[in-house]
């Protein structure tokens, strides 16, 4: 028999109106990377809590070490050696380092914290991961690389055997990414055995021992990585082929939406300019890319221009042929017709609690005004079923709450809300962060048809696959500023011309 440190056999799991698990086996052997796929609202999630103890209404049988077990809750599960790191990290940003890793696992003595056994356990933890930070640095004062690697430091003192990383990479540039993979290669040749959910399928392709896919809440099939390829690893993902990712437009560009000058943006809490001088434009019908590193500006420029950045602005804004002021704030922004959408869906994007209907109408209210006060909720909800429909977001209603819905879906609310605005101008901030390549697909191609429609369009990425793919004219920033910038309408630019503008080198 082979040597299964885990097996989760049969397991089902319904929510209301949804089966999100039908029947699904899976199981993970010592020491191996075992990587989950699918889109989102497979199921990934919902299985491993299930395995980590967030589910408790299951039905179907969980074995760990050839043991039958049931978690009550996530205490339990960590005390069996399971851990799991979410997409969005749960550190406390006002805590250190050593504080985050043992909150709410504190070593007593006396019924007293000891600080002195914390902070070197602390370093010693900390050494093991090569990560060269104090104990006592506090979190918020790390970049999310770093904070990745906190959190993989909290799981091993809880002497972790199972790891489950959701979706790690997502928020990282590629270097900090390259990093974690090789970190995680080191446990695996420790024996510890990881369980990888990625969007990213070379990724999956270039760090996993076995593969299983997961389509419609059930087992596709699994097997080892190496009889994958990329394409093989889409079809069974999404049930088809995706025979193109990025669609060349023919649509044609237009006049000028949008033009900044000489556009600075000062942020008064850290006593810095986070945008210098830049200067940049964007057609009616045309997709720009706006690339760089984290931390670069750009989405600091994007907020700035529609009115959300706090602190001083300066520069010159042309809208629509003709020089105005500064949009005030965002409302304001939105009347005028541009829309800005966050990369920040669940913090700043959404209301989690709510329903789809609530949050897809949100900024768009007054269009559906009866008699000068009331809404007309018919109105309002017969344009968001249309919407829904139209981008095929999975939700047995529109009145499902959204931190119901998978992260997919969710960015498709997202889309919705912007869209039922009608803007002229529509940023788009990490549209696609976290979405499977099947909704990345259907995104695309909404995209395309938004620019179709004359909609001038600034989509701000760090997947240059991305960038490339979709952009007429690249822009890319580094520190605050205009580094390069590339008409990439024959779809010649390579990555290597936009990396090498973010690092500091070709800037034309």
């Amino acid at each position: 028999m082979e040597d299964y440190i885990l097996q989760m056999n049969h397991i089902t799991k319904e929510f209301p109106g949804v089966k999100a698990l039908d029947d699904v086996t899976f199981g993970v052997r010592r020491g191996e990377v075992h990587a989950l796929c699918g889109e989102n609202g497979a199921g990934k999630s919902t299985l491993m809590k299930v395995l980590s103890g967030e589910h408790t209404d299951y039905t179907g049988e969980l074995v760990l070490n050839g043991e039958k077990v049931t978690f009550k809750g996530i205490k339990e599960s960590e005390a069996a050696g399971i851990a799991i790191i979410h997409q969005e990290l749960g550190l406390i940003q006002t805590l250190n380092v050593c504080e985050n890793i043992f909150l709410g696992d504190e070593i007593c003595q006396n019924g007293h914290i000891d600080w002195d056994q914390e902070y070197q356990k602390t370093k010693e933890l900390l050494d093991e991961l090569n990560l060269k930070v104090s104990p006592k640095t506090r979190v918020g004062n790390l970049g999310i690389g770093q904070q990745q690697l906190i959190e993989i430091a909290k799981a091993l003192s809880k002497n972790c055997k199972i790891l489950i990383l959701d979706e790690p990479t997502a928020p990282l540039p590629e270097d900090d990414s390259e990093n974690l993979l090789n970190l995680v290669r080191e446990l695996r040749n420790k024996g510890m055995s990881i369980v990888f959910i990625s969007h990213k399928l070379g990724e999956v392709l270039s760090i996993a021992d076995t593969i299983t896919i997961l389509r419609d809440g059930q087992t596709v099939e699994s097997r080892p990585a190496k009889e994958f390829t990329q394409d093989t690893l889409v079809s069974g993902m999404v049930g088809r082929e995706l025979n193109t990712r990025f669609e060349k437009r023919n649509c044609p560009i237009g006049d000028v939406a949008l033009r900044v000058s000489n556009w600075s943006a000062y942020d008064g809490i850290n006593d810095k300019w986070i945008v210098q001088d830049v200067n940049f434009e964007v057609h009616q019908g045309e997709v720009v890319g706006l690339a760089g590193m984290i931390g670069a500006g750009r989405t600091e420029l994007a907020m700035s221009i529609f009115g959300a950045l706090e602190g001083e602005v300066t520069g010159k804004l042309e809208y629509m042929g003709k020089e105005r002021p500064r949009f005030k704030n965002a409302s304001e922004a939105i009347r005028a017709g541009v829309f800005y959408s966050s990369e920040d869906r669940k913090q700043l994007g959404l209301i989690l609690t709510s329903d789809i209907a609530y949050n897809a109408s949100l900024s768009s209210l007054d269009k559906y005004i009866n008699k000068g006060i009331f809404i007309s909720r018919d109105k309002e909800y017969a344009k968001v079923k249309e919407m829904v429909g139209k981008l095929r977001v999975k939700t047995p209603s529109i009145l499902q709450k959204v931190g119901n819905l998978s992260g997919g879906n969710q960015q498709k609310v997202c889309l919705a809300k912007a869209l039922m605005c009608e803007p002229k101008v529509l940023i788009l901030d990490e549209a696609t962060r976290g979405i499977d390549i099947g909704a990345k697909s259907e995104i695309y191609q909404l995209i395309n048809q938004i620019a179709a429609q004359g909609v001038a369009v600034i989509m701000i990425s760090s997947e240059l696959p991305e960038v490339l793919g979709m952009s007429d004219r690249i822009y890319v920033m580094k520190e605050g500023r205009i580094s390069g910038e590339f008409d990439n309408r024959e779809r010649t630019i390579t990555q290597e011309n936009v990396a090498m503008a973010a690092t500091g080198g070709a800037t034309t």
